[in-house]
């Protein structure tokens, strides 16, 4: 339990830092708040403790994509029915 618990922690920090540090220091106020008998910062924690989940959540979702417009092509696919020669340098070397 003791090494499952940082690890647990490590990961879910590194996948969102910025929601998981707004979640611990909600935490941190309401626990602090919940011993010292100070409601106010016990509230305070808790709303912060819920900004951080709706932080979370808000970057959990996916992004809204507009449906695209098929571009109006003048050309064909393809624009000549067999495939172009290549081209190969050849050196000519100078008669001097």
């Amino acid at each position: 339990m003791n090494a499952l618990f940082p690890r647990l922690m490590k990961s879910l920090y590194r996948r969102e830092p910025i929601s998981s540090f707004i979640l611990i220091v909600g935490t941190v106020d309401a626990v602090i708040g919940g011993v010292g008998d100070r409601l106010t910062l016990f509230g305070f924690g808790l709303t912060v403790i819920l900004l951080g989940v709706v932080v979370r959540w808000w970057q959990n979702q996916p992004a809204f994509q507009p449906a695209e417009k098929r571009s109006q092509r003048y050309l064909p696919p393809s624009s000549s029915p067999q495939p172009l020669p290549t081209l190969e340098s050849k050196k000519r070397r100078s008669p001097y």
